[in-house]
C-alpha cells in the first residue's frame, strides 16, 4: 500500500467517523442536560426534606415544653 492509498484510506475513516462524533456530541448534550436536571431535582427535594426537618423540630421542641 503507497502513501496516497493509505492517506485515501485514511480521509474515508475520517469521513465515517465524523458523523458518529457528532451524534456521540448530541449525546453528551443530552446526558449533560439529563444530569444537571437531577441534580436540581435532588437539590429541590434536599429544601423541602431540610424544611420538614425544622418543622418537626419545632413540633418536638412545643411538646417538650408541655411535659
Amino acid at each position: 500500500m503507497n502513501i496516497d492509498e493509505r492517506l485515501q484510506a485514511l480521509t474515508h475513516n475520517l469521513e465515517l467517523l465524523s458523523p458518529e462524533s457528532v451524534k456521540h456530541d448530541r449525546q453528551l448534550d443530552r446526558a449533560a442536560k439529563l444530569i444537571t436536571e437531577v441534580a436540581e431535582g435532588t437539590a429541590r427535594l434536599l429544601r423541602v426534606v431540610e424544611m420538614h426537618e425544622h418543622r418537626l423540630d419545632s413540633h418536638d421542641d412545643r411538646l417538650d415544653k408541655l411535659e
